[in-house]
């Protein structure tokens, strides 16, 4: 069976990542980019192919890990009674070729330690051709090319590479994997020292740059370097996971692949990066967002690949069991055709956020944003798919129109603000027919809360954003009755369901954990209605859900006790972050920035 998925820690370069688990295994390591098909797979079901484990040879052991603090080095310890190992993880930030670089060193006493490596690639499927160079191994698969190198001798067994070597107190055993393009030369050989030092410094000075000296900022800290790591440095995209049909319900269906940027992350994203101080990671996701905008308005996605790639057709892996029986494992993702109104809202509320953080507003790109905003008010009344990307019908989605109206909002402060030329009356108007519209047939008097769709009855997570993004303020009945009603029936032990799937009918069958972002997002609102009590002890509770390297999934299963979607996962981290500055500020980060702009 494979780790769960709260055993595993994180390392990456800023190009491509890899998933460690707590026992010294890499099962999870995407080439050279977060969505490529060159990968290890045994969180898949690859039975025992596809991973690199570094373990001691017998017995039984102990181990502990962590992060080398203000890094993304990982630190994993073996112990018993008579030795110690350390085992190190990390990635070089070198930007050509990727390499995952594994020190074995003794603490105390002396062991036995086994490296055992199976490269598979296309998602386990490529046994590649494997042939020995001075110092280590090359294997071929394709167009894709790893280099083994390491300072013990390896051998070939049973289509795996194996190392057998003993470790003493003050001795250091080494390890480099390199991915290149098999049509070009090898990847030149690292100094793993230098690389050690380098990594240290890289990301030494970038968390030092982090702007907040609150209560909670070894964990914002954490949570913005995991976010810093999912930042795909060529292009400024960030991946909402880096890993794919990690399951929602274990043994269920609702598998997604997650290795893309989701145009819905845009405000969510660049308001903890500026909030925490990193304006040029803002700017960079908002230049890459810019990118992704280009060409005709009514050809916007909701979501796109690292570099702005529109295809991405989705597709089983039939050969793959699935995360402990998990399946389909898909790849790709259909919701990218999706119609979701929401995002035309996320967009300008980003762009309406970059000018009041950071002053970074052109009225070009203004032009742009009209242009959507003409294609918007042309189709806001239609139904679409909502911010859960559901697979059954479309709907009239409360929180889409709310958005929409968030999109007219915000064109108009932009364009007051700056003096551009733009049709600002008949935003205005269509501003007011839209809140009307929300108040009069989104709001159930009967359950005396918002609702999902206009006419229904169910509740829906996504609406406690109301008051932060300046809809109605925190002391508006309706905002109240909404939080309460939410509390009463999508709380499930102490958190927050997105929707109740049992209830709605999504095309697909119901079942999942409760949704992290969701439970932040009630943080803030409770904040926000004026029960900061409550809002703080809710976030408590929520700190007690990372793993011990601090790392959260998508959702987490009250029941088991366990992380399940995908890992880890950036909304899951973006909206801890915004949390924490929503507890300290007292308003909404968001609705602070509205109202700041009105006096």
């Amino acid at each position: 069976m494979s780790a769960r998925i709260e055993d595993y820690a994180l390392i990456g370069d800023c190009e491509t990542a890899a998933l460690v688990d707590k026992n010294g295994s890499i099962d999870w390591l995407c080439w050279p980019a977060f969505s490529s098909e060159a990968c290890f797979a045994k969180l898949l079901g690859t039975d025992d192919n596809g991973f690199w484990r570094i373990a001691p040879s017998d017995g039984e052991w102990t181990t502990s890990r962590k992060y080398r603090e203000h890094t993304l080095i990982v630190e994993t310890v073996f112990e018993t009674k008579d030795w110690a190992v350390r085992l190190t993880d990390f990635m070089p930030v070198r930007g050509k070729n990727s390499d995952v670089v594994r020190f074995v060193e003794g603490i105390r006493g002396e062991t036995r330690m086994c490296m055992e490596l199976s490269l598979r690639f296309d998602y386990g499927r490529s046994i590649p051709w494997v042939n020995r160079i001075e110092g280590g191994i090359r294997a071929i698969a394709g167009p894709n090319l790893c280099v083994l190198r390491a300072s013990v001798p390896t051998h070939g067994e049973n289509l795996k590479t194996i190392a057998e070597f003993a470790v003493s107190e003050g001795k250091r055993v080494w390890f480099t994997l390199t991915y290149g393009l098999s049509h070009e030369k090898d990847p030149a050989e690292i100094d793993v020292d230098e690389a050690f030092k380098d990594t240290v410094s890289f990301w030494e000075d970038w968390a030092g740059q982090l702007q907040f000296e609150g209560e909670h900022r070894e964990i914002v800290e954490r949570s913005l370097i995991t976010l810093k790591a999912m930042t795909y440095l060529p292009t400024g995209g960030v991946v909402a996971a880096v890993t794919t049909s990690l399951p929602e319900s274990l043994g269920g269906v609702r598998n997604w692949d997650y290795r893309y940027c989701w145009l819905r992350d845009t405000t969510f994203t660049l308001l903890a990066l500026a909030n925490g101080g990193y304006a040029d990671e803002a700017a960079a996701w908002q230049d890459w967002l810019l990118r992704a905008l280009g060409g005709s308005p009514d050809q916007v996605q909701i979501m796109y690949g690292l570099s702005g790639e529109r295809q991405l057709q989705e597709w089983t892996v039939d050969w793959l069991a699935g995360y402990e029986n998990s399946k389909p494992v898909r790849i790709g993702n259909a919701a990218a055709m999706q119609v979701q109104l929401d995002i035309y809202g996320e967009i300008l509320d980003s762009f309406y956020h970059a000018q009041h953080k950071m002053g970074r507003h052109t009225e070009q790109d203004f032009r742009i944003l009209v242009l959507l905003l003409k294609h918007l008010e042309e189709i806001w009344e239609q139904p679409d798919q909502g911010i859960w990307e559901t697979r059954g019908r479309p709907q009239q989605f409360t929180y889409s129109k709310l958005m929409a109206w968030v999109a007219f909002d915000r064109a108009v402060l932009i364009a007051e603000q700056l003096k551009y030329e733009a049709p600002v009356e008949r935003w205005k108007e269509l501003r007011e027919i839209a809140h009307q519209q929300i108040c009069e047939q989104g709001f159930n008097e009967k359950k005396n809360s918002f609702v999902q769709v206009y006419g229904g009855e169910q509740l829906d997570a996504s609406l406690l954003l109301m008051p932060l993004v300046g809809f109605l303020p925190g002391t508006d009945e309706r905002i109240k009755g909404t939080v309460d009603a939410i509390k009463r029936e999508l709380m499930q032990d102490g958190l927050v369901l997105r929707y109740n799937t049992s209830r709605v009918q999504d095309g697909l069958p119901p079942g999942e954990g409760v949704f992290l972002a969701c439970s932040f997002w009630m943080v803030s609102s409770l904040k926000a209605v004026g029960r900061e009590d409550e809002a703080r002890e809710l976030f408590k509770q929520l700190l007690e859900l990372p793993n011990e390297m601090g790392l959260l999934s998508e959702e987490y299963d009250p029941k088991a006790k366990r992380m399940v979607g995908n890992f880890p996962q950036a909304f899951s981290h973006i909206a801890l972050v915004n949390a924490v500055f929503d507890l300290e500020d007292g308003v909404g980060v968001r609705e602070r920035a509205r109202r700041h702009s009105h006096r």
